[in-house]
């Protein structure tokens, strides 16, 4: 499997870390060595001096599929939870500045935090969803799919023209406005619809 993540896919995201407004998915991935199991902790890493967190909408893939016509896209997909992408934003400075890739910033071991996915059906409209991020106990990320620049089978239709989608697939749909550090001893947890569905410890 592999994990597709798609950056600054919202307004207010992008102008927080004062980056242009996409014109198209902006892609990178993760290995899956960088998935972190619900209830499992992540290890603040060594290399890093300012870990931020990224709470996004994660959906699963269920179909094999390739140039996936985004008005058949739905069909890919009938579970999502809530993710983090966990960020070395120093290390992202760093590359950035020298016009280098993510990976070291992004791609590291449990960066890919993934909560309890949950069916979508009555009541869950991807294109509707409100979600939150409570840093100890306090709201820090408060978002919203309808503000999303790309939507999920918009993404979907964009990234399988490069990249044949299989079974298993994480599609990390990018994140809103308030993201920022952790540090140890920290708990996150995730709200989709008001439900609980992610919980990570930061050790």
């Amino acid at each position: 499997m592999k994990i597709i993540c798609i950056g600054r896919n919202y307004a207010d995201h992008a102008k927080e870390l004062k980056n242009d407004l996409p014109t198209e998915p902006v892609i990178f991935m993760k290995p899956k060595s960088a998935m972190l199991l619900p209830e499992k902790p992540l290890y603040y890493p060594e290399f890093t001096k300012d870990l931020h967190f990224e709470c996004e909408v994660v959906v699963k893939i269920e179909k094999n599929g390739k140039y996936v016509q985004q008005k058949f896209a739905n069909k890919y997909y009938s579970e999502i939870t809530l993710g983090i992408d966990f960020t070395a934003r120093d290390l992202q400075r760093e590359q950035q500045k020298k016009g280098l890739p993510w990976e070291v910033a992004k791609a590291f071991d449990g960066s890919a935090a993934v909560g309890t996915f949950v069916k979508l059906g009555e009541g869950l409209d991807v294109n509707n969803l409100d979600f939150q991020l409570k840093l100890n106990g306090e709201t820090v990320q408060d978002g919203h799919t309808r503000d999303m620049i790309f939507k999920i089978d918009n993404i979907i239709e964009y990234a399988s023209k490069f990249f044949t989608l299989n079974i298993g697939d994480l599609i990390f749909t990018g994140t809103p406005a308030g993201v920022g550090p952790v540090k140890i001893d920290d708990t996150l947890e995730g709200y989709l619809q008001g439900n609980k569905v992610l919980d990570v410890s930061i050790k």
